[in-house]
């Protein structure tokens, strides 16, 4: 496994089977992305952190019945990493494909979680394969054009509130892409989540959903981020494994989003009107 690659294969299902990777649609994204997926186009997923569009690609790799190869991009990331490289194997020095050649050659999905923080030779190299052309140049192998296997699809996303002029998506990347923005879910679908992933019961659903529309409400007030989805799925485990819920907010969401002590003393008050445990049953 290369160093810069966080592989995950997820398990095709039969159909009528449950889903491992739950996923509740808030509006089209689920056949925008399917149809995408038929037509081996491309998909772009912008929306801010903690939103859901991992858990979408997983969803879609198990709903699809394709295998996902996921590769969380940082600042050092290459082409080199994506498209493979030679390894020294007992004695022996052996190619080994990157997760991007390995979805062109067995037709799973290749997801680059946040990629633009690779550089841009990396970002480079996806070009060939997000177009008509369909095929991979792995110059390495002797100029290889490694055609694409039926079912492979390119997914990337982005939180848009992060780039800069200096570290954005270029267009001619962006035009090759069929994009879908995600946001936060509406209360009801967010209730709902959480009663799914979190366990959680009616009354701790409904202030996690309060604390997070509140916390988002006055984002403006210091938070590089608002309190997402995931956050709340967190907070709400924590609850089930004995914490207060005061405890758990505070340590889910107060803790992570804020060192400023002003913007901390604010969400503390946040926290402490939304988190009555006196509500909640035992």
């Amino acid at each position: 496994m290369l160093p810069t690659e966080s592989l995950v294969t997820a398990t095709p299902h039969a159909d009528g089977d449950e889903l491992d990777a739950f996923y509740l649609p808030v509006g089209n994204e689920v056949s925008v992305f399917q149809a995408a997926w038929e037509l081996g186009l491309p998909v772009m997923l912008k929306g801010p952190t903690g939103c859901g569009k991992t858990r979408l690609v997983e969803h879609m790799a198990q709903r699809l019945g394709v295998p996902l190869h996921t590769v969380s991009c940082h600042e050092d990331m290459t082409a080199t990493d994506l498209l493979g490289r030679y390894t020294l194997t007992g004695g022996d020095t052996v190619w080994v494909d990157g997760p991007l050649t390995r979805a062109v050659r067995t037709g799973g999905i290749c997801y680059l979680d946040e990629i633009v923080e690779a550089r841009q030779d990396a970002v480079v190299a996806i070009h060939s394969v997000t177009d008509h052309r369909r095929e991979l140049s792995v110059e390495r192998l002797g100029g290889l054009q490694l055609k694409a296997a039926e079912g492979f699809q390119l997914v990337v996303s982005y939180n848009p509130g992060y780039q800069s002029v200096l570290k954005d998506l270029k267009m001619s990347t962006r035009q090759r892409m069929v994009c879908i923005e995600l946001d936060f879910p509406p209360a009801e679908v967010e209730h709902a989540v959480l009663m799914a992933e979190a366990k959680a019961g009616e009354a701790l659903a409904d202030n996690l959903v309060q604390l997070g529309q509140a916390i988002r409400r006055v984002r403006d007030g210091g938070l590089r981020e608002a309190a997402s989805t995931r956050m709340l799925i967190t907070t709400g485990a924590l609850v089930n494994r004995g914490l207060t819920l005061r405890e758990a907010a505070l340590a889910a969401i107060a803790g992570p989003l804020t060192d400023d002590p002003t913007t901390s003393r604010a969400l503390l008050a946040l926290v402490e009107e939304y988190t009555t445990d006196s509500e909640l049953p035992d």
